[in-house]
């Protein structure tokens, strides 16, 4: 885990709140992120992360109606969902996404088409050799795994500053869970900062630097990952684990 006490925050939620029609889904939620850091989004189905993950994002759905979201000094709260992903953010959602009726190499192409470019396909091919292999093969034919690669390579064709994860595990086998948490550590290295939202919590803990967990809507614990690990009646409480 890393130490980054005195290193100045990268990422910034402040208070945020957030609504699906009139249902007020994020109530004030708050935390920081350092550079590099992978931080563990964690809470039981309805506790509102994917929907704090999506108002980062600055999608449509949630609205964001009050709270401030800052990332490398940029404003991200007063952005269009295009210009959060111009900013660096780059959001690989549950069902992944993948565009039907394209390859492998075309979808990651199309994340390429508007400025600013990140990696090379080519350079998302050494990290992935598996999709440097089906490069012709349409997306939407992958396996699981290999679909949740494809939607990383996606993210990373951008000049990705935040990778968002929605669920990087679901429905994929241990074994490929196992080349996914390797590909994030490498990310990692790399110091490129990582959100994780993940219903398999003790998977994701093992993998992160900090967690925040949420309940309705609500922080109830912001520290380390080793915190949560070793707290079992935390764990009990707000992840039934």
């Amino acid at each position: 885990m890393n130490d980054n006490t005195h290193t100045p925050v990268y990422m910034s939620v402040h208070d945020i709140h957030a609504y699906y029609g009139e249902s007020y889904i994020v109530q004030g939620v708050s935390f920081n992120i350092h550079e590099g850091e992978i931080l563990a989004l964690l809470g039981r189905n309805g506790a509102g992360k994917t929907s704090t993950l999506r108002s980062i994002a600055r999608l449509a759905d949630p609205m964001l109606t009050h709270g401030e979201i800052w990332l490398d000094h940029q404003p991200i709260h007063e952005m269009k969902s295009y210009q959060a992903s111009q900013a660096g953010i780059g959001l690989v959602p549950e069902d992944r996404r993948i565009i039907p009726g394209l390859s492998v190499e075309e979808n990651l192409k199309l994340a390429q088409i508007a400025p600013p470019h990140g990696w090379t396909i080519d350079r998302i091919f050494e990290l992935f050799p598996r999709l440097k292999e089906r490069r012709k093969q349409d997306g939407v034919t992958l396996s699981g795994g290999e679909q949740q690669m494809l939607a990383i390579g996606r993210a990373l064709a951008r000049d990705l500053k935040l990778l968002l994860l929605d669920e990087p595990y679901e429905g994929l086998a241990p074994v490929i869970v196992q080349e996914i948490e390797k590909t994030l550590l490498e990310i990692k290295e790399l110091g490129i900062t990582t959100i994780i939202v993940e219903q398999n919590a003790v998977a994701a803990l093992k993998l992160s630097d900090r967690a925040v967990i949420l309940d309705t809507g609500n922080v109830v614990f912001d520290g380390t990952a080793q915190e949560v690990l070793d707290n079992e009646q935390l764990r009990e409480d707000y992840l039934a684990i």
